[in-house]
């Protein structure tokens, strides 16, 4: 039977002091008005049965979601006791799907992304089911056309192309590279951005992980064995906090990619626009943006003077923000913090949470 799991256990320090630990960026209206969890579920609809949705997220914000999803069936969200990275994440959600229906084919999509059109991005997600229904032992991936050499993702390089699909074997996983590099990924015209989404066999992703995660594949099937019983609370705590932390690119993917397992890894391509709303670089692209390159999100009340190229963020539609001669800035101001930083530096603001978190404590972060 065909699933999707939307991972929701991201916290989201990119994009501080707008989005903190007791409300991550999934669940902020940072969507025309909705939340990205939301915008990221409504996306599904026509693609699975609803009631085979399920949502992974950190237990601790297993209430956000269900404000955010009320219509999810109460054993549709799978919570971790604390975040493992992805590939604790979407093995755990192989494992329960799994327990009832051995047959399991999962897509696995984010809660952070805005891609338009929806269509394409069905269609896409359609052919990865049709894929791995009749290659059981594929690991679909999908790949986005890159607009310009960006230094924030991953990438794929794709290989020779599988017959009578629309896939491609994958040659290789690229981490972010430097902006030369990039421009010689573009260049070639082989390599798609990595997006993170991917689809296969239930119990194809969890015999990869025995063979290339034995421990954590293990203790993934003892919690599955008793998801459905009182002992499952007690054998999360116990166990889950004592797993590896790995993504699931550098534990799965790139390994079997290489040969390593007797599972193929292979690309479909998702012509969408797609925006990984990770930074507040990205996500400025979403704002209104002036005369002078200012980009301003819809609530905040500014005033500039000789000043270019600047995001602009507030969450208290009546406090002005003012500036002079500012350059290429990212301004947010929350009740409790204001955060200035260059654009150029958006990806240090998880340094900077990381830096206010050993001087303050918990209190900001």
């Amino acid at each position: 039977m065909r699933n999707v799991v939307i991972l929701a256990g991201g916290s989201g320090t990119r994009l501080w002091p707008l989005s903190r630990a007791d409300k991550p960026k999934q669940v902020l209206p940072l969507a025309a008005g909705n939340s990205l969890l939301r915008v990221a579920y409504n996306r599904l609809q026509g693609l699975v049965d609803p009631a085979n949705i399920y949502v992974c997220t950190v237990a601790a914000h297993t209430e956000l979601v269900r404000e955010q999803l009320p219509e999810l069936g109460e054993h549709n969200i799978i919570g971790e006791p604390v975040g493992r990275d992805t590939a604790n994440a979407v093995g755990l959600a192989s494992a329960v799907v799994a327990r009832n229906d051995p047959d399991a084919v999962l897509a696995i999509v984010g809660s952070d992304h805005l891609i338009t059109p929806e269509a394409q991005f069905r269609a896409a997600i359609e052919s990865g089911f049709e894929l791995v229904e009749s290659r059981p032992r594929s690991l679909v991936t999908f790949g986005i056309e890159p607009t310009h050499p960006h230094t924030g993702l991953g990438y794929v390089e794709r290989g020779v192309a599988i017959d009578g699909t629309a896939a491609y074997v994958v040659d290789r996983f690229r981490e972010k590279p430097d902006r030369a590099t990039a421009e010689q990924y573009l260049a070639t015209g082989r390599f798609w951005w990595n997006s993170g989404m991917f689809v296969w066999r239930a119990e194809t992703v969890l015999s990869v992980l025995d063979a290339l995660l034995p421990e954590s594949a293990a203790q993934l099937r003892q919690v599955a064995a008793v998801w459905d019983t009182p002992e499952r609370d007690a054998t999360l705590a116990g166990i889950y906090p004592t797993l590896r932390k790995i993504s699931v690119d550098y534990a799965v993917m790139e390994p079997a990619s290489q040969g390593k397992v007797d599972a193929d890894v292979v690309v479909v391509p998702m012509p969408v626009h797609w925006l990984d709303v990770g930074s507040w670089a990205a996500l400025a692209g979403t704002y209104q943006v002036d005369a002078l390159g200012n980009r301003h999100d819809g609530s905040a009340l500014s005033c500039l003077l000789d000043s270019h190229d600047n995001v602009i963020v507030t969450d208290d539609p009546d406090h002005l923000i003012a500036a002079v001669g500012l350059r290429g800035h990212i301004i947010v101001h929350t009740q409790d913090v204001t955060m200035v930083c260059p654009l150029a530096d958006g990806e240090r603001v998880k340094d900077l949470v990381a830096q206010v978190q050993s001087d303050h404590a918990e209190r900001y972060v």
